[in-house]
């Protein structure tokens, strides 16, 4: 281990791994100052008592910083925007560690820290959004990555360890999922979850902490109204709201509803696919509604290029390449498609689906007039035969080659 640390800047969530780290650093960095610093991206009561906790343990104070409303506005609302979905994973985890790391490298740049510390397991992606944030705004920053060095190989072994230290838990082995929360969604990993050949259990009162399993929500449907502006949710039903009133209004309609609920393996960064839960119900709601006002405010040629740069848009942000030109650069594209994107969408939820009930907007590109099956004035039918021989040019150039060859 490097004596020369004196000072050390922890993300800290007050979960497992974070909650050793801070005994586990003072045994072995010849005890220096650990100054905790958690980023407020919506976990609710996860942060309740988090400050005597972590001074309880050993750190030396605890930074706890409100991130709630730009989380939401530059990086939650860019995403939507873009469409972007990893594997239908609708990067609830992914886009929050950007922001927290970035809040992480401004207190460790202010207290002169000799480094970064983070809990992220040599497994997971989370190592890699963190540290790739670190590199981009502090490239000479050492980085401690306990996992990566420690002898405890296991979730069982950390509350061993946390037991010997009177290190005190919200856990116990038998709920001892590992989760991550925030106010866009909730994921589950670990224990039954990790063999795929299990059904989630949904219906177990306290497995889902958002929302209601489908089977229990009410027998009859909900109708809801979203507006948008250039592509951005501004109001719900009529009401103006700021953003993340916005995200926590939709997340209580869908949790009703049991809207939401998302159980894939997905392919992780680090080569490995994993089997998690997540709990979306806001997210899921405006991704759709999002999504139905563009088919009508977006023509062809856009909607179909901007299909391949949400792909390469979520990739960036699920790998932790928030701050990059190319992801910075998406954006910009982003933005210029949503110019247009204005409108309100009303959508039924009714038993884990969302139902599309309705869409209008001032820019929509959908034109009764020339879209009718009854009789107009304004499509010429014998068009169509023109186009359709200058469009198959290329089959009838072939065949009549393939043709002669056959002679």
């Amino acid at each position: 281990m490097d004596k020369k640390i004196k000072k050390i800047v922890l993300a800290y969530s007050g979960g497992l791994d974070t909650s050793i780290i801070i005994p586990w650093l003072k045994e072995n960095y010849d005890d220096p100052e650990i100054i905790a610093v958690s980023g407020d991206v919506g976990q609710g009561t996860e942060l309740d008592g988090l400050e005597e906790k972590a001074i309880k343990t050993g750190a030396s104070k605890l930074y706890i910083l409100d991130l709630k409303e730009k989380f939401v506005t530059d990086y939650v609302f860019p995403t939507l925007k873009a469409g972007a979905k990893y594997e239908d994973y609708l990067l609830g985890t992914a886009f929050a560690r950007p922001i927290i790391a970035k809040a992480i490298v401004d207190i460790a740049l202010k207290e002169g820290a000799d480094a970064i510390c983070h809990g992220c397991t040599g497994k997971g992606n989370d190592q890699v959004r963190f540290e790739l944030t670190i590199k981009a705004f502090a490239p000479g920053m050492k980085i401690i990555a306990p996992w990566r060095i420690w002898n405890i190989k296991s979730r069982e072994e950390e509350i061993e360890y946390a037991e010997a230290h009177n290190v005190p838990l919200k856990i116990n082995r038998e709920t001892n999922y590992s989760k991550d929360k925030n106010l866009w969604h909730l994921s589950h990993e670990g224990l039954d979850l990790e063999d795929p050949a299990n059904e989630p259990q949904y219906e177990k009162k306290g497995f889902l902490e958002m929302g209601v399993s489908p089977i229990d929500a009410p027998n009859e449907p909900t109708y809801v109204t979203i507006d948008f502006e250039k592509g951005i949710p501004v109001s719900v039903d009529g009401e103006k709201l700021d953003p993340v009133s916005l995200v926590y209004k939709l997340n209580e309609l869908g949790g009703k509803n049991g809207i939401g609920l998302l159980d894939i393996v997905e392919n992780r960064l680090v080569g490995m696919k994993s089997r998690g839960v997540y709990e979306t119900p806001g997210g899921a709601i405006l991704y759709k509604a999002h999504e139905i006002l563009e088919t009508i405010c977006l023509d062809r040629d856009t909607a179909h290029y901007k299909a391949l740069v949400a792909q390469q848009f979520a990739e960036q942000v699920y790998f932790g390449k928030w701050f990059t030109p190319l992801r910075e650069a998406l954006s910009a594209f982003v933005d210029k498609t949503q110019e247009n994107v204005t409108g309100t969408v009303k959508l039924k939820l009714y038993k884990g689906n969302i139902i599309n009930a309705g869409v209008t907007s001032p820019y929509s590109l959908y034109n009764p007039e020339f879209a009718t099956f009854d009789e107009d004035e304004v499509y010429n039918q014998k068009d169509s035969e023109g186009f359709i021989n200058l469009f198959g040019l290329p089959l009838t150039v072939r065949a009549i080659m393939e043709k002669s060859l056959k002679k």
